[in-house]
């Protein structure tokens, strides 16, 4: 059973997921269809960012992907033993 400690982070987790799906997708489907001299413009970025970052965030997820397992597999190698 998970303590208070650990389904409070949970639950912290979960809003913060929510409040970022919440505004990314406000951004993006929402937000062209509005006027671009409405005062809502003035709370999201430039309509670049929405593709830059999370492509920035795609590749230091496979990055650090790809350093987790390179350590993990340079952890487990065995010494290879000498023929004599």
């Amino acid at each position: 059973m998970a303590t208070a400690t650990d389904q409070m982070v949970g639950y912290g987790l979960v809003a913060f997921s929510l409040a970022v799906f919440t505004y990314y997708t406000t951004w993006i489907i929402i937000l062209p269809f509005i006027e671009s001299d409405h005062i809502i413009h003035k709370y999201f970025l430039p309509r670049e960012y929405s593709v830059i970052i999370p492509v920035v965030a795609g590749l230091l997820l496979l990055l650090f992907v790809g350093v987790f397992i390179a350590i993990v597999v340079w952890k487990n190698k065995k010494p290879s033993k000498k023929s004599a």
